[in-house]
């Protein structure tokens, strides 16, 4: 797979209204930190920090940054600030990575197929962990972990164990080995309610009435019989 590079200039100036202008100007302000090294500011190319957030692996990606006058080093992405309404990415923080040590990552899992005790069975499939957390070295990572449901029947399920032969031996999943990642669960049905109970609820809401009969008014005399 060609290794995806992406360009930054240092930046001196910092602040809201420095960010404001550099997104103005169509960049988007960044920080670069890790490996032992002094944390810098950047400035960077939006469409090349959209290329890489678009791809497989997402922020999992390590490409080649190469900030201009200054040093060139394996990164990723570790954490992105986008504006709520457009979602343009407004601020990005990157980290350099030591190509020969391991890291911690999470990894998204993929579920592929479809589980007979849903198409079959009329069972709802319910996904509990969408990501397991992994350790190994940069080169290593996977782009993601896809795994088949096409066994899956009421009642049965997929744990993270199940994930580790998928992994091979250079990747060690951190995550709890008992975890579920999906199972097939029964519809909750809602109890029908009888009329006769239905009939008491609303008796029970109505307010009560009190009937009485014609009352005298106070001073007035009541009619002789």
């Amino acid at each position: 797979m060609e290794q995806k590079i992406i360009e930054a200039e240092k930046r001196t100036e910092t602040g809201k209204n420095a960010n404001r202008r550099l997104r103005q100007a169509g960049r988007v302000p960044g920080n670069l930190y890790g490996d032992k090294q002094e944390a810098i500011s950047l400035t960077l190319n939006p469409k090349q920090l959209s290329a890489v957030l678009r791809s497989q692996a997402g922020q999992n990606t390590i490409f080649e940054l190469k900030v201009s006058g200054g040093e060139h080093t394996p990164a990723m992405i570790v954490e992105t600030q986008f504006e709520p309404v457009h979602e343009h990415l407004l601020h990005v923080d990157l980290m350099r990575i030591a190509m020969g040590e391991k890291l911690k990552i999470s990894v998204h899992v993929l579920l592929t197929g479809e589980a007979p005790g849903v198409k079959v069975q009329g069972g709802i499939l319910e996904v509990v962990h969408r990501e397991v957390e992994v350790e190994c070295l940069p080169a290593d990572i996977p782009e993601h972990f896809k795994i088949g449901i096409e066994t899956l029947e009421l009642g049965q399920y997929l744990r993270v164990a199940d994930l580790q032969e998928i992994a091979g031996e250079k990747v060690h999943i951190l995550s709890e080995a008992d975890g579920v990642i999906c199972h097939v669960v029964t519809p909750k049905v809602e109890e029908e309610v009888k009329p006769e109970e239905e009939e008491a609820a609303e008796a029970s809401e109505e307010p009560e009435l009190i009937k009485k009969g014609k009352t005298t008014e106070e001073g007035e005399e009541e009619p002789k019989k």
